[in-house]
C-alpha cells in the first residue's frame, strides 16, 4: 500500500485532484537577488523569482511566499547541469508556475548574508522577518499578501514571520517544524538528543564556511559543481559574498551552547534575554494575529518530537482556519516510513498541492473549498488509509494495560505486588536506521528495519493475541511508579507490534529524565492533550535511591493498525547510546517497576476495536 490520498475517504476534495484543477501555467523566471540591509546595519542576500512566458502579465501584483533559509537560497555553480538551489527548488518549481512570487532569503550569518550566528534560530532573525516582509510589501509586483512555508528550521522560520504581526502575513505551512526548541528537538524527555548536538555543527560549518569537502558527506549539498553561496547581482566579482563568509567565522557552535539550555526557559550564562522559548515559536503565540491560517504539518517518523510540536501547534493556535496533516512521513516528507509501502520510498502523497489549496484560499483569495474539509488529516501505517477528525486526538477510546509478572501486558490488574527489575546498560540502542537520523542530514529509506530483537536487551511485557485487527491512534500515556539505584535516570519507553510470525514492528516510544517527573499544568498558550511538564530548574527534583515513585509520560502520538494475531508489546531501556546522553553519567541505574497493587505500572492505549465486537484480545 502506499500514502495515496485516495486509500480511504478522508477529503472531499483529495490534494491530487485539486492539484489536477491548479497545472502549472507559467514558466519560472531567472532570479533577481539583492541585499536588504536590516536595522543593526546587517545585510541579508535575497532571491526573487517571478512567472515568466507569454501568459505572464508583467504588471499584476502577486501573492508572495516568502522562505528563510539557513541552508542556502541559491549555490554559485560551476559547470552546467547542477540545480543551484537544492533547498529551494520544490518551492520555486511548484509555486512560481502556478501564480505566486517567490522569495528566498539567506538568514543572517549563513549564505552569501552578512553577520553571525548567535544560536540556533536566533531570536534576531525574528526581527529580521519583519523587516523582509516590509521590503516585500513595497515591491512593485507584491499584492501586500505574504504566506511562508519550508520544511524543518524553513518551517519554523515561517512561524517566526507569523509571530511578527506584519498585516501582511495571512496564512502559513510550516512542515516538519518544532513548536518547542526544547522537548520537540534538542532535550526532548529532557534528555539531551546527541544526534543534535553532535552533528549539527559539522552540517552548519560546511555551509557557512564553504568547506566544500565536507559538504560532500550530505546528500542534499554534495554536488562538486558547488562553488559556495550564490554572490547578489550587484556583487560581480563575489567579494561581498567572501566578505560575509569571513564574518560566520564567529558563530555560535551548538556543541558549545546547547549545554546552557539545559533547563527550559533557562537564560544563557551572558544574555539573560537568551534562552529555549527566545528561540521557539510557542513562546511568540500570542503575538499570532488571530487573521493568520496556519497549516501544520509532520509524521509518525519525523525526527526527535517534531511531531508533538505540530499538534501542539494545531491545538494553541487561533487562528481562523487552523488545520494539521499527519502522514506516514519522516522528517521533510521525503520518505515514506510505512513498512507496508507499496516499493518506492518517496511518498505519492503531496504535501505541497494541500499546501497550495491552503494558500490559494488565503492567499490568493480563491474558493477552493476547503473550509468544508475536517481541520484534521491522518494516515494510518498497516491498515495504509487516510482518515479524518475534527480534533487531535480522533477518538477517545483507552484501553488501560497493566505490566504483569512474566512479562504480560494484561487488561487485568495483577492479584498481587510484585517487582520487575531491570539493570540498564548504556549499550543499549535504537540503531542507525531511526527517526533520529535525519536530524543529521543523513537519507535513511527503511525505518527501524532493523528493529526485530533490539528489545531482547529491555524489560518487555505483551498482550495476549489480539481476536481482530484494531486500531491506535493518539498517544499512548505510560504510568510507571519506579525505583531507582541513582539519583537520576532516562526511562526509554517503545511500542511495537509482534505478529503471528514472531516478528517485532516498531511502532512508537517516549522518555524521560526523572529529574523532570513533575507534572505541571501547561500555559493557555501551549495547549497539549497529553501530560505536560515544565522541565524548569525550579520543578527539577532528583530521586532518593531506592525509593519508588509514580511517573507519567506520553509516547510520541501514532497511528497505526494492529492485525489478528498480533500481541502488542510495551519495552523499557534506560539509555539509547545511538541519540542520546547517558543518565547518570557512567552509573548505569538499577531500575525496579511496581507491579500490581496500588501503584501498579500500566500504560493507557488509544485502542478502537474495527468491529462492533469489543471483545479486542482472542479467548483462545
Amino acid at each position: 500500500m502506499s500514502d495515496r490520498d485516495d486509500a480511504g475517504q478522508a477529503w472531499l476534495i483529495p490534494p491530487s485532484q485539486y492539484l489536477n484543477r491548479r497545472p502549472a501555467t507559467f514558466a519560472v523566471g531567472a532570479p533577481t537577488s539583492s541585499y536588504v540591509t536590516m536595522r543593526d546595519g546587517v545585510r541579508l542576500a535575497l532571491d526573487v523569482y517571478l512567472r515568466a512566458g507569454p501568459q505572464a502579465d508583467p504588471v499584476q501584483r502577486l501573492p508572495t511566499i516568502a522562505i528563510f533559509t539557513p541552508y542556502y537560497r541559491r549555490f554559485k555553480v560551476t559547470g552546467q547541469g547542477a540545480e543551484p538551489a537544492p533547498n529551494i527548488a520544490i518551492y520555486r518549481d511548484f509555486f512560481v508556475p502556478r501564480g505566486y512570487a517567490l522569495v528566498t532569503v539567506d538568514v543572517r550569518g549563513c549564505g552569501a548574508s552578512f553577520g553571525t550566528r548567535d544560536c540556533f534560530r536566533s531570536p534576531r532573525e525574528r526581527d529580521d522577518h519583519r523587516e523582509i516582509a516590509d521590503w516585500i510589501v513595497a515591491q512593485p509586483w507584491s499584492s501586500g499578501v505574504i504566506g511562508s512555508t519550508g520544511i524543518s528550521y524553513l518551517g519554523a522560520a515561517a512561524c517566526f514571520l507569523a509571530t511578527t504581526g506584519h498585516p501582511a502575513v495571512k496564512a502559513i505551512a510550516p512542515l516538519c517544524a518544532v513548536h518547542d526548541t526544547y522537548a520537540d528537538h534538542v532535550f526532548p524527555g529532557g534528555i539531551k538528543c546527541t544526534t543534535v548536538t553532535e552533528n549539527y555543527d559539522a552540517l552548519v560549518s560546511a555551509l557557512d564556511l564553504d568547506l566544500r569537502d565536507k559538504l560532500t558527506l550530505y546528500p542534499y549539498f554534495n554536488d562538486k559543481r558547488y562553488a559556495g553561496p550564490a554572490p547578489v547581482d550587484a556583487d560581480a566579482d563575489g567579494m561581498l559574498a567572501a566578505a560575509a563568509l569571513e564574518q560566520h567565522k564567529d558563530s555560535f557552535r551548538m556543541r558549545d551552547l546547547a549545554p546552557e539550555f539545559a533547563f527550559r526557559e533557562e537564560a544563557a550564562s551572558h544574555d539573560p534575554t537568551l534562552h529555549s522559548g527566545a528561540f521557539s515559536p510557542y513562546w511568540y503565540l500570542t503575538d499570532v494575529p488571530r487573521q493568520v491560517n496556519v497549516l501544520s504539518v509532520s509524521g509518525w517518523y519525523d525526527g526527535s518530537a517534531f511531531v508533538n510540536g505540530s499538534i501542539a501547534r494545531f491545538l494553541s493556535n487561533l487562528g481562523p482556519d487552523n488545520r494539521l496533516l499527519l502522514g506516514p512521513w519522516d522528517h521533510g516528507a521525503r520518505t515514506n516510513g510505512s513498512p507496508w509501502r507499496d516499493g518506492a520510498a518517496q511518498p505519492e502523497f503531496s504535501v505541497l498541492g494541500e499546501v497550495l489549496r491552503f494558500f490559494d484560499e488565503h492567499l490568493a483569495g480563491m474558493n477552493t473549498g476547503i473550509r468544508d474539509e475536517a481541520p484534521v488529516h491522518f494516515h494510518n501505517v498497516r491498515g495504509e488509509k487516510w482518515q479524518a477528525a475534527t480534533t487531535w486526538p480522533p477518538h477517545d477510546a483507552l484501553m488501560r494495560l497493566h505490566l504483569a509478572p512474566e512479562g504480560q501486558l494484561s487488561p487485568q490488574a495483577p492479584a498481587d505486588t510484585s517487582v520487575a527489575p531491570y539493570q540498564a546498560s548504556f549499550t543499549t540502542g535504537t540503531g542507525a536506521h531511526s527517526r533520529f537520523e535525519r536530524l543529521g542530514a543523513l537519507a535513511i529509506t527503511d525505518y527501524y528495519k532493523d528493529w526485530h530483537g533490539r528489545e531482547d536487551r529491555m524489560l518487555t511485557f505483551a498482550t495476549p493475541a489480539f481476536g481482530q485487527a484494531t486500531e491506535l491512534s493518539g498517544h499512548a500515556v505510560v504510568q510507571l511508579h519506579v525505583a531507582t539505584s541513582e539519583h537520576d535516570a532516562g526511562i526509554f519507553v517503545y511500542l511495537s507490534e509482534v505478529d503471528a510470525d514472531g516478528r517485532s514492528w516498531y511502532i512508537t516510544e517516549g522518555l524521560l529524565r526523572l529529574l523532570h517527573r513533575a507534572e505541571a499544568p501547561p500555559p493557555p498558550s501551549y495547549n497539549v492533550r497529553w501530560p505536560y511538564r515544565s522541565y524548569r530548574r525550579a520543578h527539577a527534583q532528583l530521586m532518593r535511591p531506592g525509593i519508588a515513585e509514580t511517573v507519567r509520560f506520553a509516547l510520541l502520538p501514532v497511528s497505526w493498525t494492529l492485525q489478528a494475531g498480533s500481541r502488542l508489546r510495551v519495552a523499557i531501556a534506560g539509555g539509547d547510546t545511538d541519540h542520546f546522553a547517558q543518565v547518570t553519567h557512567g552509573r548505569p541505574p538499577l531500575l525496579e517497576f511496581t507491579l500490581g497493587g496500588e501503584n501498579g505500572s500500566f500504560i493507557d492505549c488509544p485502542l478502537r476495536s474495527q468491529s462492533r465486537d469489543d471483545r479486542i484480545f482472542s479467548t483462545s
